[in-house]
């Protein structure tokens, strides 16, 4: 992709050699950083755990053992290199470094850092005690399902603190290759996006958490009008000011009970939504979507990899679960989402892996 200004008086093999340049130091700093956090979390966690009354809880042994650490990096620079080729290729623009993805910068990275770490003794009491419910919703109903404490987290989704950190937690679990996952559901609409004027089409991100995707996309394609809906009134103020888009909306709805007319939509996206949903639930959602699509309209899925995906990750998806309170799953892992969308009349046009995440296209006939 040719960079503007400077870099365009220079030799086609320069810029090539410079764009790789800036993204390798780039996404090496990033893993760097938040690998770094990730050791100092394990330490800070067994500390505090030998303070704890009581045992740690028993993980149940999975049947083949998890990948190695060395096939996990091996992965995420294979995820990389797909990121800079889709780069290249024109389907979405470099991603800014660190600190210039951060809204508010380096000052904003250092006090999500600290404030990651202070919780880190929180996170590894509720996960000996199995502390599951102490999120709660005081001041509106929401379902039950909801109000959890997923991932062991302080305040579930349901306060301006979890919303603070929540991305960098995510960062953290993944070595710093959850935004390059993320990224991945970009090239479904870049190739929809070729075909049709952004401006006249009609685009939301469902259960947008703090707009992660939703800030990809309005990069991309600045012209396109985007909803971002989430059940979290916290992780969607966030998510206002981390999308600074004027063609951005955002609305507090439930997933199962979306807030749009039928056939509104021309494409729609979830990240890492329906691992959190019952079962039931996902029926619900599935069922929504597929109501306010217009017919040709493209649903992307993002979300874990599910058993079989890849089999040298199928231990550490079985293991996943116990090591992080995610009580629904299990049961996501053998979910049959073809059945499931097909039931309302979307078809699966593609799935691809990326790393431990999946993204799946399905159309409405």
């Amino acid at each position: 992709m040719p960079q503007a200004g400077r870099d365009d008086n220079r030799p086609a093999g320069l810029q090539t050699w410079m764009r790789r340049a800036r993204f390798g130091v780039s996404q090496g700093a990033r893993m760097a950083w938040y690998g770094a956090h990730g050791e100092a979390m394990k330490r800070i966690a067994a500390r505090t755990a030998r303070t704890l009354p009581g045992e740690p809880p028993r993980i149940r042994q999975p049947e083949t053992p998890p990948p190695s650490q060395h096939r996990m990096l091996a992965d995420i620079a294979r995820l990389l290199a797909r990121d800079l080729a889709n780069v290249e290729a024109g389907l979405y623009p470099m991603p800014a470094p660190m600190p210039f993805d951060e809204p508010g910068g380096f000052a904003s990275l250092l006090r999500r850092s600290a404030r990651f770490l202070r919780d880190v003794p929180e996170v590894t009491r509720r996960r000996r005690e199995e502390a599951h419910q102490e999120a709660s919703a005081k001041d509106r109903a929401l379902p039950r399902y909801y109000q959890q404490n997923f991932h062991f987290q302080t305040d579930g989704w349901l306060s301006d603190d979890s919303a603070e950190i929540y991305d960098f937690q995510v960062e953290v679990l993944f070595t710093g290759a959850a935004a390059a996952m993320r990224r991945q559901a970009l090239v479904p609409l870049a190739e929809m996006m070729r075909a049709r004027d952004q401006r006249n089409l009609a685009y939301a991100d469902i259960a947008c958490g703090t707009g992660g995707l939703l800030r990809d996309v309005t990069r991309a394609w600045p012209r396109l009008p985007a909803l971002g809906i989430d059940l979290s009134e916290p992780y969607l103020r966030r998510a206002r000011a981390n999308v600074p888009s004027r063609r951005a909306r955002f609305a507090v709805a439930q997933a199962e009970d979306l807030p749009l007319t039928d056939a509104s939509l021309d494409a729609a996206s979830s990240v890492y939504l329906f691992h959190e949903l019952p079962p039931k639930v996902r029926r619900q959602v599935a069922a929504e979507i597929a109501r306010v699509l217009k017919p040709g309209g493209l649903f992307i899925l993002t979300d874990s990899l599910q058993t079989g995906d890849d089999p040298d990750y199928d231990g550490l998806l079985e293991i996943f679960p116990q090591l992080f309170h995610e009580p629904y799953y299990t049961s996501y892992l053998t979910e049959d989402f073809d059945a499931l969308f097909a039931e309302h009349g979307l078809t699966r046009e593609d799935s691809r892996t990326a790393f431990v995440s999946k993204v799946s296209v399905f159309r409405k006939g």
